[in-house]
């Protein structure tokens, strides 16, 4: 969240991050509401100044056995005004909060504008195949490794049954994740699957997503639309100390998002569900390390696709394809044989202090033991059912078998081929 002091005085920069972001929000209603808050809170501290003023008179008086009713008197006409005043200035501070919970994160100035993101780099070749090459969903039924209308008559459309080696390469693929970061320097956690309304508000899914989230109505849960919120809010409401950062974090968690636009109706196959997989990396730093912690952890997700010798390329996300809560990022994107395009796999996104104001995350400088905001980083290190996508459409041959990647082969007893059955 921005603080209602930055964005007064920087108004400009404001603007031109909505700009960036196409997008139209009044700010002038901002204005309005922080100057009523402003004016409100000024008038309730004079008011509350006064009021201590006589109790200390009504004090002084009663200690000179001399009879206080008329400042008395005085002192409950300003008590009923503090009371007026103390309602008003809630119902502004609450205004004022609700619409800066909505106002979207600064971008970096480096951000491009518009809808095109920009090619930072590649890595590897995309596969030519000498036959057409099929789909992950036809591929996945045929080897018997996808059940997608068995996992509609247990749900809903937007699910997928894993089977056989594919439930193992699912498995595979979350362990290999883990283990390669955990090897990196990062720890790993297994965080509840379900986060509070404060927690959810925390990393900025609530209130603006609230209906790509799953709720439990009844205790006001939230099940996690990505690893993210949970373990971000690891240090909800605390401070740090600047010796200890960065912090680096791994996490896997199922992943729960309704999809409540159109375009995640467009999409067959496994690319875009329900339910899916995750293994998450996140950071806490400092500001001045944050931009060299994204590039560090950019590189930890780019290593995942490099040791299963996928192809895929780093773009520089524009304003209008950069997340709500995000100041600058990358995207990830893997080569999709049937798609003949790259598709994300990981988004990389450095949030500079606008999810720890929301949460109130802090460090104490080791120096002058001063405390200030720090910034939190994550990306996916993958997200695992793309990777599935990804392996079984670029590994496939002629015959329609599917050849395992060799890092994966140990968590897999060793089998080197996705076979039909």
């Amino acid at each position: 969240m921005l603080s209602a002091k930055w964005v007064r005085d920087n108004l400009d920069a404001v603007k031109e991050s909505l700009k960036k972001r196409g997008l139209q929000i009044d700010l002038d209603r901002f204005l309005s509401l922080d100057s009523q808050r402003r004016r409100l809170t000024q008038k309730f501290d004079e008011l509350k100044r006064q009021q201590n003023v006589y109790s200390k008179k009504i004090g002084k008086l009663r200690q000179e056995k001399r009879n206080p009713q008329e400042i008395i008197q005085k002192m409950q006409k300003i008590s009923a005004k503090i009371a007026e005043f103390e309602e008003e200035k809630r119902k502004y501070g609450e205004e004022t909060r609700n619409f800066l919970l909505n106002l979207p994160n600064r971008l970096h100035p480096e951000v491009p504008g518009g809808s095109e993101n920009v090619e930072v780099r590649r890595w590897g070749t995309p596969p030519g195949f000498d036959f057409s090459p099929k789909d992950h969903q036809k591929l996945g039924e045929t080897l018997g490794v996808l059940d997608f209308k068995r996992a509609a008559k247990m749900t809903g459309s937007g699910f997928v049954l894993y089977k056989g080696l594919g439930a193992r390469l699912e498995r595979a693929l979350i362990n290999f994740m883990l283990d390669l970061h955990i090897s990196r320097g990062y720890e790993e956690v297994l965080p509840p699957f379900m986060t509070n309304a404060a927690a959810t508000t925390g990393t900025g899914q609530l209130p603006k997503f609230r209906d790509d989230l799953y709720r439990c109505e009844k205790e006001d849960y939230y099940l996690v639309p990505t690893a993210e919120v949970p373990v971000t809010n690891i240090y909800r409401e605390e401070i740090l100390d600047e010796e200890d950062l960065p912090l680096s974090y791994v996490a896997y968690t199922p992943c729960f998002r309704r999809e409540a636009g159109t375009y995640g109706k467009k999409i067959q196959g496994i690319i875009r569900q329900h339910q899916f997989n995750k293994v998450e990396l996140v950071k806490f730093t400092t500001p001045e390390t944050s931009y060299e912690e994204l590039e560090k952890l950019t590189s930890e997700a780019e290593e995942v696709l490099k040791r299963l010798e996928l192809s895929y390329r780093v773009v520089k996300l524009s304003g209008q394809e950069l997340g709500f809560a995000a100041a600058f990022g990358y995207d990830i994107e893997v080569w999709v044989p049937s798609q003949e395009k790259f598709v994300e796999i990981s988004t990389c996104s450095n949030f500079e202090d606008y999810q720890a104001r929301r949460a109130s995350i802090k460090f104490r400088a080791k120096t002058n033991k001063s405390t200030h905001y720090l910034h939190t980083l994550n990306g996916s290190g993958l997200a695992i059912g793309r990777t599935v996508v990804a392996i079984l459409e670029n590994f496939q041959n002629r015959d329609g078998h599917v050849l395992i990647p060799e890092v994966l082969r140990s968590y897999m007893q060793g089998a080197k081929w996705i076979e039909k059955p």
